[in-house]
């Protein structure tokens, strides 16, 4: 990473409007062999109107004095989120040609693509950002699948086909992904990989529907040919066509890395836990009591299908006429696992740490508001939904040989395990 400080702009598209505005400048410093300081400054034009909200009520609250960051590599947590993810990182190392040592944080969020998630853009200079650039449409998925496994096998490409294999957004994971618009709708389009074993887009698809089935708020998903292989599209929940203006409204969203102020990262997990994320929602949400609700019907049908890729950005909140709100679900991928004893979760599920057992989904319900006999009720009636997989799987188009392979996922045994093994 460049040893000289850097600088950002943030620019915000004002709820309700379609303007852009800057709403403030970020500058990281690089402070130790490992270790980041980031200054973010809201500009004095941006806490005059009125109608100007905070990117993090908590952590990054209206100010006019500059406040300081250390996790994230200096990064807020707000602005992090619209930076890219695995994947983009990928994109923009091959348009810029160069490795990811050389690049830092604030590069990312420079180099990020126009439409990444939530309200956010970035610059270098404090002139709004200029018009966004025509989205992809589904005509073009096959080219761009091939363009991904291109640039998976040799980490070049055109910069003419990289340009249209934007970074994506920072929601998604490691995946090849792209931006699409249809019918004015975004979606974020999930993409085959040459080396799939198995159809993961079908099956994150069922998976999905399986979630909405048990009763789960789930964004809209559906499946799009690409050649002899699928995409999976999700459509974006932090955006909203107006036929009025002809143009796209951008809701502010975050993850629940942000919510949890916590670290990214296996070794920085010690605030990594549905309950704290449920004790954040009380004072988050506008409405804390469905959204607790709605998370704990979320961490059960993980422990249900061994989703153990549920860490906080998989999580997320929407902020929508000014309030903030559990977005619906999306990246929910059955992981078949070897251990019949024990299966965790990324997060901390209860008294047990992450144990995704029944013993340990029940033993801290009253943090979700709910009684232990209320919890339970929840519980079988989502496990009733669930043990009917395989048909719903079939239903979705899953083919029989990768309903096979994902079984071991499915309501394990270790799921209904009534406490916690004796020790040896």
């Amino acid at each position: 990473m460049p040893a000289q400080d850097q600088t950002c702009y943030a620019f915000i598209q004002l709820p309700g409007t379609f303007e852009w505005t800057v709403c403030g400048v970020l500058t990281v410093s690089e402070v130790g062999a490992t270790a980041y300081r980031g200054v973010f400054q809201y500009g004095r034009s941006y806490l005059a109107r009125q109608n100007a909200p905070s990117l993090d009520p908590y952590n990054l609250p209206l100010s006019d004095r500059p406040q300081a960051f250390t996790k994230l590599k200096g990064i807020p947590g707000a602005l992090r989120d619209a930076s890219p993810d695995a994947w983009g990182r990928r994109v923009i190392q091959a348009k810029l040609g160069l490795p990811e040592a050389d690049l830092s944080e604030v590069d990312y969020l420079l180099n990020g693509p126009d439409d990444g998630a939530g309200n956010l853009r970035f610059g270098k200079l404090s002139n709004p950002p200029t018009k966004a650039r025509p989205f992809n449409r589904t005509h073009q998925l096959q080219a761009l699948t091939d363009a991904a496994q291109a640039l998976e096998e040799s980490g070049k490409l055109p910069h003419e086909i990289l340009e249209q294999l934007e970074p994506g957004t920072s929601m998604g994971g490691a995946r090849p992904k792209v931006t699409v618009e249809d019918s004015h709708r975004i979606w974020l389009a999930k993409l085959p990989e040459k080396n799939d074993k198995l159809n993961m887009q079908r099956i994150e698809y069922a998976t999905l529907e399986l979630a909405r089935f048990a009763g789960l708020n789930v964004c809209r998903t559906r499946i799009e040919k690409v050649g002899s292989r699928e995409a999976l599209m999700l459509e974006r929940f932090d955006r909203q066509w107006n036929p009025d203006i002809q143009a796209y409204a951008r809701f502010g969203l975050v993850s629940g890395l942000t919510v949890l102020d916590a670290e990214d990262g296996y070794l920085g997990r010690d605030r990594w836990s549905y309950l704290l994320l449920a004790d954040e929602l009380r004072r988050w949400s506008s409405r804390p009591d469905q959204d607790r609700l709605e998370l704990f019907r979320r961490m059960v049908f993980n422990a249900m299908v061994t989703n153990n890729d549920d860490h906080p950005r998989n999580h997320a909140l929407l902020q929508v006429d000014g309030r903030w709100q559990l977005s619906p679900a999306y990246d929910i991928v059955p992981v078949p696992a070897t251990s019949k004893e024990r299966r965790d979760l990324a997060l901390q599920v209860g008294a047990f740490g992450r144990v995704a057992s029944l013993y340990n989904l029940l033993s801290q319900s009253r943090v979700f508001g709910l009684s232990e006999e209320g919890a339970r009720t929840e519980i079988d009636r989502m496990r009733e939904k669930v043990s009917i997989w395989r048909a719903v799987f079939k239903e979705q188009g899953v083919s029989g040989a990768d309903i096979e392979a994902i079984a071991p996922a499915m309501l394990p045994e270790s799921f209904e395990r009534t406490g916690p093994p004796d020790p040896v």
